[in-house]
């Protein structure tokens, strides 16, 4: 977890509670099963992280990134 995640709030769609069931009852013995849903749901967060980060990168070479004209007289 990063300190931002406690001062920025996140989007809804990060988490589902409803569909959430990792927590485990007393008479579980087995793992929980990802349905394709699920599956779907992951990768779809992932793809979305992958452009957010992918941005993020844009911006940050746009910021300190050298342009062509700042090339230095000798």
């Amino acid at each position: 977890m990063q300190l931002r995640e406690f001062v920025e709030k996140q989007p809804e769609a990060y988490q589902d509670l409803e569909a959430d069931n990792t927590q485990l009852q007393k008479g579980d013995l087995r793992k929980s099963k990802l349905t394709l849903r699920q599956l779907n749901k992951l990768r779809r967060m992932n793809d979305l992280r992958k452009y957010e980060y992918n941005k993020k990168l844009d911006k940050i070479q746009k910021q300190y990134g050298s342009s062509a004209d700042s090339t230095p007289e000798l």
